[in-house]
C-alpha cells in the first residue's frame, strides 16, 4: 500500500523499524538519507523528502547515513551487526582472553559508548553481561566434559578466583559447581532460590491453565510432561521457600536442569531491573514482587505454539485451543498428562484436522506451515538461542504468520531475550495507562517510546506490567 508523505513522516518520527526498506528518508539540510528507524535527530517536515530506493536518494545528490547504513540494509547486508556478532562469538569461544570490559572495547574498534549501545540493541545485554554469561557457559562445559579441579575450571573460564566463581555459578544455576558436575550421573537435584525469589508468582505462572493436560500444580508439587532429546518424560518439582527439588522420570538430568532454571528464570537480572525502576521513580511497578522473574516455556516449540495460538484471542480460549491440539497430536506420558506435540506431528496435519477443534483457517494454516518449516530443517529453533537478538528477530519475522507481537512474545518467553516488548499487547498498554496515569491507552508508537526507558530490561518490565493490577498471590 502506498504511503502518503504525512504517513511516512509520522513513521520516521516514530523511528518505526517495520518501515525499513519501504521508503528512505532524505534530509535536505544535511544532505544525507536514512532508514525510517534511524535514531539520529529528527528533521523538520519541510526539510524532508522521501525516496523509494537508495539509488533515487543518491540521484538527488544525497549520501548515505553513517549511523543507520541504509545501503547495507537495502542489499541485505549489516556489517555493524556482523561485527557485533563476530565479537560476541570471540567472547564465547575464549572468555578467559578478555580480562574485563575494557578489553572488549579495545578489541571491538568502537568507542565505549557506541559499543554499549550496539550490545544493548543487538544482544540485549551489556558487554559485562555478555562476558559473564560466556564465562559461565565455559565453566559448565568444563565441569561436564572434564574432571579438572574447580580452580582450573575457574581460571580457564576467566573468573578471578574460586570464591567469585562459586558465588556467581550458584546464583545463576542454583547449584554449586560440584553439584552441577554430579548431574552427569543423573538422579534428583535441588536448586537453591535467591533470597528475594517471588515464589507466589512462580506458582501463578505454573498454574495459568488449571485444566492443562500437560502440567499440574497440586499443593507444593508441580508435574509436567516435557520433551527431552531422548523423548517424552515427566518432570516433578517440589517447591519450597528457599529450594526446588527436581526429578525427571527418564533422560538427562543436565537437560532437565536447563529446563528447570528456565522455568525459574534464575539467570535473569531481577535486581538490576528493580534498581532501574526505582531510579525512574516507578517503584509501584515492582511493589510486592521485586524478585519476580519470567518463567520460560519448557521448549522453544512450546513457546512458538503459544505465540501463534494466542494471537488476537483471549487467554482462556487460547488455553482451550492448546489443550485440544495437545490431545489431538501429543503423546501420553503417564500420571494423566500428555507431552506437547513435536513439530513433525503438527506438520503432518492439514487445516481440516483443526477446524473441528475451533481453530480458525488462518491459525491452523500458520501452525502447520511453521511446523513444516521446522520439520524440514528450514527453521532451526535451537540455532535461535545462539543468534543475536536482532538476527533471531529477523529470522522469525520472515516466517509467515509471525508478526511483531508473536515474535517478541516468543523471544521473551521461550528464548529468554531480556529486552523485548510484544507491541500491541492490551495487557501492556492498559497497565502503562494505569502506571503512568495517562488519559488514554498508548498506541504502538507511544508504547515503544514509553517502554524505551526500561531498556535493557523491557522483557521484565512487560512481565511486571502484566501483573500490575493483579492481586498479590
Amino acid at each position: 500500500m502506498r504511503l502518503s508523505h504525512q504517513r511516512m513522516y509520522e513513521r520516521m518520527l516514530a523511528s518505526d523499524p517495520t518501515c525499513n526498506g519501504h521508503f528512505f528518508t532524505g534530509v535536505l539540510t544535511t544532505g544525507i538519507y536514512c532508514l525510517p528507524s534511524c535514531k539520529a535527530r529528527k528533521p523538520r517536515r519541510e526539510n524532508v523528502r522521501f525516496f523509494p530506493t537508495c539509488e533515487a536518494a543518491r540521484a538527488a545528490g544525497l549520501r548515505a547515513c553513517r549511523k543507520c547504513h541504509p545501503d547495507d540494509f537495502a542489499r541485505g547486508a549489516d556489517p555493524v551487526l556482523q561485527d557485533v556478532e563476530t565479537l560476541a562469538a570471540e567472547i564465547a569461544a575464549q572468555p578467559a582472553a578478555f580480562a574485563d570490559v575494557r578489553a572488549i572495547v579495545r578489541r571491538s574498534g568502537f568507542g565505549s559508548t557506541r559499543l554499549f549501545e550496539l550490545f544493548r540493541q543487538h544482544l540485549h545485554a551489556s558487554p559485562a553481561d555478555v562476558l559473564f554469561r560466556a564465562r559461565l557457559a565455559r565453566a559448565r562445559q568444563l565441569l561436564i566434559e572434564t574432571d579438572d579441579g574447580l580452580l582450573a575450571v575457574a581460571e580457564a573460564s576467566g573468573f578471578e578466583s574460586t570464591s567469585a566463581f562459586h558465588e556467581h555459578f550458584r546464583r545463576t544455576t542454583g547449584l554449586t559447581p560440584t553439584a552441577y558436575r554430579a548431574l552427569r550421573d543423573g538422579g534428583p537435584f535441588t536448586v537453591a532460590l535467591p533470597a528475594d525469589y517471588a515464589l507466589g508468582y512462580l506458582r501463578r505462572a505454573l498454574s495459568r491453565d488449571t485444566a492443562s493436560v500437560c502440567e499440574r500444580l497440586a499443593g507444593d508439587t508441580y508435574t509436567a510432561a516435557i520433551r527431552l532429546a531422548t523423548g517424552p518424560a515427566l518432570l516433578k518439582l517440589e517447591l519450597a521457600p528457599a529450594t526446588v527439588r527436581a526429578e525427571v522420570s527418564t533422560g538427562s538430568a543436565l537437560e532437565a536442569h536447563a529446563i528447570v532454571t528456565g522455568l525459574l528464570g534464575l539467570d535473569q537480572d531481577a535486581e538490576g531491573f528493580v534498581r532501574l525502576v526505582r531510579k525512574l521513580g516507578l517503584a509501584r511497578l515492582v511493589a510486592g514482587r521485586p524478585g519476580m522473574r519470567i518463567s520460560l516455556t519448557p521448549s522453544i516449540f512450546d513457546g512458538l505454539l503459544w505465540s501463534i495460538i494466542g494471537q488476537q484471542i483471549n487467554f482462556g480460549f487460547a488455553c482451550v485451543l492448546k489443550r485440544r491440539l495437545i490431545e489431538r497430536c501429543g503423546e501420553p506420558v503417564g500420571d494423566g498428562l500428555i507431552a506437547p506435540p513435536t513439530p513433525d506431528a503438527v506438520a503432518a496435519l492439514v487445516p481440516a484436522d483443526l477446524a473441528p477443534l475451533q481453530f480458525s483457517s488462518s491459525k491452523a494454516e500458520y501452525l502447520i506451515a511453521t511446523s513444516q518449516l521446522i520439520a524440514d530443517g528450514r527453521l532451526n529453533l535451537d540455532a535461535l538461542r545462539a543468534m543475536s537478538a536482532t538476527r533471531a528477530e529477523r529470522t522469525l519475522l520472515a516466517v509467515r504468520g509471525l508478526g511483531p507481537w508473536s515474535v517478541n512474545y516468543l523471544m521473551m518467553r521461550a528464548l529468554g531475550f531480556a529486552d523485548c516488548v510484544p507491541l500491541g499487547d492490551t495487557g501492556v498498554t492498559s497497565s502503562l495507562q494505569s502506571l503512568l496515569q495517562l488519559s488514554e491507552r498508548p498506541d504502538v508508537d507511544a508504547t515503544r517510546r514509553l517502554m524505551a526507558v526500561f531498556s535493557p530490561y523491557r522483557s521484565l518490565a512487560t512481565a511486571h506490567l502484566w501483573q500490575l493490577n493483579q492481586p498479590i498471590p
